[in-house]
This record gives C-alpha cells, sequence and structure tokens, in this order.
C-alpha cells in the first residue's frame, strides 16, 4: 500500500478497493502516477517504476497463499536490474495486475517476457 501511495502521490485506499477484480486495459499506469513528477523518460526508471508496482499489486492479492513472502520480495528487489521494453504510457494497471510485462536485460540488451 505504501510503495502504491508513494507513486500515484495520493492516498490508494480507492484504487485497491476497486481491485477485487481485475482493471480494466484502458486505465494507464500513467493516469496513477504522481502528477507532480515528471513523466520517466529512462527506460531503467520506468521499468522500476512498473517493477515496484507490480509487486505492490502482487501484495494486495486478495487471496493470502498468491501474495509473495518477504524473502521472495527481498529477492527480488536484489536482483531487479531491467529496464522497460515498451514505453509507460502504454502499460496498464491490468499488465500489473496480472504481472505479465516485458523488461529489457540491460547486460545483453535482449527482450524478456517476464512474470514478474
Amino acid at each position: 500500500m505504501v510503495a502504491l501511495e508513494t507513486i500515484m502521490g495520493r492516498h490508494a485506499r480507492d484504487l485497491v478497493s476497486s481491485l477485487t477484480s481485475p482493471p480494466s486495459e484502458n486505465m494507464m499506469i500513467t493516469d496513477v502516477l504522481d502528477p507532480r513528477l515528471p513523466r520517466p523518460t529512462n527506460p531503467i526508471v520506468a521499468g522500476n517504476i512498473v517493477f515496484v508496482a507490480t509487486m505492490a499489486f502482487a501484495c494486495l492479492n486478495p487471496k493470502p497463499r498468491y501474495r509473495p513472502t518477504m524473502q521472495r520480495l527481498s529477492q527480488e528487489f536484489l536482483s531487479r536490474r531491467k529496464a522497460l521494453a515498451v514505453p509507460l504510457r502504454i502499460v496498464s494497471l491490468w499488465h500489473l495486475w496480472s504481472r505479465k510485462m516485458d523488461f529489457v536485460h540491460q547486460s545483453n540488451e535482449q527482450v524478456i517476457g517476464a512474470q514478474v
């Protein structure tokens, strides 16, 4: 919840309460980002925003057994150094909810489909 509030720049309560079912593919992450901050143009920064939001949504899963453990989150945050392979403006909240995003691994610049 704190991660979403930081990214959004406001309380995430309304967004979270509406997420008992998958969000619409029409609701984009750029629609919920903090409007006071400039939109990231660096693919690594965009990838980090998407990754943090994806992990936050995973933690909010209504079924506890599907939520990541703290150990899993820690491992993900320590290993994740990937750029977003698509423009941030086309990433929907549905993509984050379903945890299906493409990232570019920075060491060899290849696109990998990631189910985070």
